[in-house]
């Protein structure tokens, strides 16, 4: 499997589109840095666009990576190796490739200004470390949605849709439950609600980092109550681990029952 992941990894690399993400991040980087004086401003304005770019770009590369490379992959099924470890370690260099665009894209310019002699530094590093668990949740879910369809216009529409549904259509369907059952107590449902959602659990979690947990509006004292404390932190980082591993052990499962 490493020696897929190794190949994966530096085929991703030496792909322009890698070149495109990670000068995304840096120009971004150096025009925020530009513009606020500020950097927790600056990580504030970064942490709206982690919590949707992030997320789409794992999902397309993922699912185009899979379709891209099926020639090669009917090669490696013909040899003596594992289904598991041909997927898995595809699976693994692109997540890895993608993460480490965006932590030194964004990394080099924060470096450069200073970031490591400001109190940012914490935030800095929570929302890098927030954008490399989303990179590897959405190109999980994303190989696991390519296993389960060959057709490649399905495996895309239903790439798209997840990212639609995760980003947009349930923070909306989540406000609509609380617009509605505003008379009854809401504090265990906003909370499992979150947990279900890796982009608004990333999103609360960096909030309130950030010290600004009013911005939750009607939840953000039960936020601040449960995730504000080393329990909380704890707990949301379990279950962004676990939003890791379960996909990964779909593609597991469906590589190794998979009829190629």
């Amino acid at each position: 499997m490493l020696k897929i992941l190794k190949y994966s990894f530096y085929d991703l690399m030496r792909s322009r589109w890698s070149y495109v993400y990670f000068l995304f991040y840096l120009l971004l980087g150096v025009v925020l840095l530009f513009l606020n004086n500020d950097l927790s401003k600056a990580v504030i304005t970064l942490m709206n666009v982690i919590i949707i770019l992030v997320p789409l770009i794992g999902t397309i590369f993922g699912v185009m990576y899979y379709y891209n490379s099926r020639e090669f992959t009917e090669l490696l099924l013909a040899q003596p190796v594992k289904r598991s470890s041909i997927f898995l370690g595809q699976y693994f260099g692109v997540a890895t490739s993608l993460s480490m665009s965006l932590v030194i894209g964004l990394g080099m310019p924060f470096v450069f200004y200073g970031i490591f002699n400001s109190s940012a530094i914490w935030d800095f590093s929570l929302l890098l470390v927030t954008g490399a668990f989303l990179t590897f949740i959405f190109t999980a879910l994303a190989f696991v949605i390519a296993l389960s369809n060959e057709n490649k216009i399905k495996g895309f529409g239903y790439a798209i849709l997840l990212w639609l549904f995760m980003a947009v259509i349930y923070d909306g369907i989540f406000l609509m439950s609380l617009l509605y059952f505003e008379d009854y107590p809401l504090d265990k449902f906003s909370l499992i609600a979150t947990m279900l959602n890796p982009v608004d659990l990333s999103r609360v979690l960096i909030l309130l980092k950030l010290d600004i947990s009013a911005l939750l509006g009607y939840t953000g004292a039960v936020f601040q109550k449960f995730f504000g404390t080393s329990l909380g932190l704890t707990l949301s980082s379990v279950l962004l681990t676990l939003w890791v591993l379960v996909p990964t052990f779909f593609i597991w499962r469906i590589a190794k029952r998979k009829d190629f």
